[in-house]
């Protein structure tokens, strides 16, 4: 069995997503979120990161998928966005877990089946997927959808490996 922690990251919220994976099984461990709205921005980088350290040091997952910035309009937003994500990578990096980037409209594509579905229709196929008795926040839903983008692209690549093996041995 393999941990996966998820990282939504944002420069108010960071949602974070445990799931475990035991072959194709996905089954939820925790999620959550680390808020830093009420700080002045320096402590906000700090509280991030010191808050997804205490993730990792609690949960200890073995791998750790964060979801890309993309550009807002706003060129100072995506700055923020940003830094805020270079603190939780940092936090997540220290243990030396290997750490992979997935794009937003990758993760809703694994997840929902199109790249461009609302934030609703992440929530809904989360709680469907992992059977959670609730509906999980927008941020935390998100953090588990990159954990479980993670789970379904590692497990497509060793179906491949093994299906290049076979045919590799039977050259």
């Amino acid at each position: 069995m393999i941990r996966i922690l998820g990282i939504d990251p944002g420069s108010r919220i960071t949602g974070y997503g445990i799931i475990a994976v035991e072959g194709r099984r996905m089954s939820y461990v925790a999620s959550g979120i680390v808020r830093v709205d009420k700080e002045d921005w320096p402590q906000r980088l700090r509280s991030i990161f010191l808050g997804i350290q205490e993730i990792v040091a609690t949960y200890e997952p073995q791998e750790i998928a964060i979801e890309k910035v993309f550009m807002h309009r706003n060129a100072d937003a995506a700055l923020k966005l940003g830094q805020a994500r270079g603190a939780a990578l940092c936090a997540a990096l220290l243990p030396g877990f290997p750490v992979t980037e997935y794009a937003a409209t990758q993760i809703k594509q694994a997840i929902v089946g199109k790249g461009h579905a609302a934030k609703n229709q992440m929530q809904h196929m989360v709680r469907v997927l992992l059977k959670l008795p609730d509906v999980p926040t927008p941020d935390s839903a998100d953090a588990l959808a990159v954990a479980m983008c993670h789970a379904h692209t590692r497990q497509t690549v060793r179906l491949i490996a093994q299906a290049e093996q076979r045919i590799g041995a039977g050259s």
